[in-house]
């Protein structure tokens, strides 16, 4: 059989372009995107670069949300346990107080108060992940330690500063409240109102108790006023994460529409191509040589 030279070049393209067109549509329907590289089309590339920028911040945010939000109820958790602790205080103080009680009793409500303040202490002196909740910027060393120079009886060792993280495009949000501000409060001094009471209570003296219980009642409100902040800074993150999903979303989508493939159109031209395919060797067989088109298979 003579094959006619001048068919042989418009063969092999017709081969190659519905061997391109067949890869393609294999790729296509594979990924689940009709852009695999910028020269597919370079205007989607160009915003897909934006997209996946934007998409990045938003991932970095969540992540801050995340943190903070786990450390903020961490803090809260603690406070909570602290008000728990300060209201018992509160309770055994006017007890103590109370006129008919002996100084046995009085003793035994010393101890108890005493193991409260311990365990403030150590709610004061709350970690997470490795870092002080209530210590401010200086996070790496302990808020509260004993002091014999200390009114209080304890000295604040953080900073009166917070760390803030972004949450948002110029959206920050503080990590908490500082110690001093919580437990050693002019309005409200928790650490210093405990050790007073215990010293009251140890001495006896009812006008002292009940002076003493009163400033362990107003470290109480302080307390509960600084938790309202938490309750805030909470609500904020709550907020923020809600929007941070919908904008993720939304680039997601965006995504789609720039790089994205309809997978219906994409499997109907997929199907479409392996016939062209099939049909381009088919009339190849007509005008090539056998070894030449086994060659191209």
């Amino acid at each position: 059989m003579r094959i006619n030279p001048n068919l042989v070049p418009d063969v092999l393209a017709g081969i190659q372009q519905s061997e391109q067109a067949l890869q393609t549509a294999e790729t296509q329907v594979a990924t689940g995107k009709r852009v695999a590289r910028p020269s597919d089309d370079p205007s989607a590339s160009a915003a897909m670069v934006g997209n996946v920028v934007a998409q990045g911040q938003v991932d970095q945010y969540t992540q801050n949300v995340s943190s903070v939000l786990a450390m903020v109820q961490t803090a809260d958790t603690s406070l909570s346990s602290v008000v728990t602790s300060l209201t018992q205080a509160v309770t055994l103080g006017t007890e103590g107080a109370n006129g008919t009680v002996n100084s046995k009793n009085q003793q035994a409500i010393a101890q108890e108060v005493q193991g409260i303040l311990q365990s403030v202490l150590s709610q004061a002196n709350m970690q997470y992940q490795g870092v002080y909740l209530f210590g401010g910027t200086a996070n790496t060393t302990v808020p509260f330690t004993a002091s014999s120079t200390s009114p209080s009886g304890y000295a604040y060792n953080g900073s009166s500063n917070v760390n803030s993280v972004a949450i948002g495009d110029q959206l920050n949000v503080p990590t908490g409240v500082a110690g001093n501000q919580i437990f050693s409060n002019a309005s409200g001094d928790v650490l210093g109102s405990l050790a007073n009471l215990v010293t009251a209570l140890q001495g006896g003296n009812t006008t002292a108790i009940g002076n003493a219980t009163s400033a362990v009642s107003a470290a109480l409100d302080n307390v509960n006023q600084q938790r309202v902040t938490y309750g805030n800074i909470e609500s904020q993150l709550n907020a923020q994460d809600t929007y941070l999903q919908h904008d993720s979303v939304n680039l997601q989508s965006q995504q789609t529409s720039l790089v994205g493939v309809d997978m219906a159109k994409a499997a109907t031209a997929l199907s479409q191509a392996e016939i062209q395919n099939q049909a381009a060797l088919a009339a190849a067989a007509k005008v090539l040589p056998n070894t030449l088109l086994s060659y191209l298979k």
